[in-house]
């Protein structure tokens, strides 16, 4: 079974003048579990000094001091430290003066005569300190994603209208046109898919790989000689699914499976150039037809090596060998944004 953390020790400033009421409010804090870390300090320049580390989780503070005062106290750590609770514990702290302390930011205020309510006042305090946090960080982490998700969003739909365009220009009948458009969009949204099982952080090489191949799989025609694993971030992954799948569209109409015999062989490895990790991908057509370079590139090759080059700072490398087509991907693993994606 395995043992569960201890929370840690909660950690007090206290503001506190008498040496006598110090010892007693220690006292009763002690029955805190666990017990708190307490700072005393007596005066304005020791506490000041002390707001200036701003490490506590709460501030226990008197009201009345001989060169000080706590509603003085109150305001310098609301304007220091306002998530940090403020607990009056006086001797002579009226209504009136206990109503004004809570309109200027008081948690709350314990009777010195009354110094039993103390630990619970102050796990009250860090309970409700906690959850503040708490909900501070995910209303943070909630921006986050919706930032995220708008960003992508729009560079996705960026994307696709571009395809969108570019297949238009491209297609020399409408039947062509659907069909191109339709296998680029399936490429984007298994990519997707993929990213969304991980919930938006990697997807492994091999994966976005399968998916691609999975469609058009028939009696093991593709040679698949795996490299070392490889995490693959979001737009690395969309751009090498899109990239596979015009090689696998173009490998399908021309190449190499075209041909009932023809196959395809597929590896990759992790390289260092210039101490930097950098992917090479092969991808090898055998057995298809003879190959003839063509007269101008059309619109897959420059998706291709447009999303190699400007979205991976990568760069591809076509053969059109006469044994069939050979095309090397190499891009480095440090994207731009610090991210390692192997």
């Amino acid at each position: 079974m395995p043992l569960e953390h201890a929370p840690p020790r909660p950690r007090i400033l206290l503001l506190e003048d008498s040496l006598l009421d110090a010892e007693l409010i220690s006292e009763h804090l002690a029955k805190i579990s666990p017990a708190p870390e307490i700072l005393r300090v007596s005066s304005r320049p020791t506490y000041v000094q002390a707001l200036e580390k701003r490490d506590f989780d709460v501030i226990l503070s008197d009201f009345s001091l001989p060169d000080f005062d706590g509603m003085s106290a109150l305001e310098l750590a609301a304007a220091q430290v306002p998530d940090v609770p403020f607990i009056f514990v006086s001797g002579v702290l009226g209504e009136e003066m206990a109503i004004d302390a809570f309109r200027r930011g008081a948690t709350d205020y314990v009777l010195k005569q009354r110094l039993i309510r103390l630990p619970a006042a102050v796990e009250r305090a860090l309970a409700e300190a906690r959850e503040r946090t708490e909900r501070r960080r995910a209303e943070h982490q909630k921006e986050l994603l919706v930032r995220e998700l708008s960003h992508r969003v729009k560079n996705t739909m960026a994307m696709v209208m571009s395809i969108v365009r570019r297949t238009a220009k491209n297609s020399g009948t409408v039947e062509s046109y659907v069909e191109n458009l339709s296998g680029r969009l399936r490429a984007m949204a298994d990519a997707h898919a993929l990213l969304f099982e991980s919930n938006w952080t990697d997807a492994e090489l091999l994966q976005v790989l399968e998916r691609t191949i999975a469609p058009h799989e028939q009696g093991n025609r593709f040679e698949i000689d795996a490299g070392p694993v490889i995490h693959l971030d979001p737009k690395a992954a969309l751009a090498l699914s899109l990239a596979f799948n015009e090689l696998m569209t173009n490998a399908i109409k021309y190449g190499a499976l075209s041909h009932a015999d023809g196959r395809v062989a597929i590896g990759w490895t992790r390289d260092e150039i210039d101490g930097e990790p950098w992917l090479s991908l092969h991808w090898r057509e055998i057995d298809g037809p003879a190959v003839r370079p063509p007269q101008e590139d059309g619109f897959g090759t420059t998706l291709i090596q447009r999303s190699i080059r400007y979205e991976l700072r990568g760069e591809t490398v076509l053969d059109y060998a006469v044994t069939g087509l050979v095309c090397d991907i190499r891009f480095p693993l440090s994207q731009q944004d610090g991210n390692i994606i192997s």
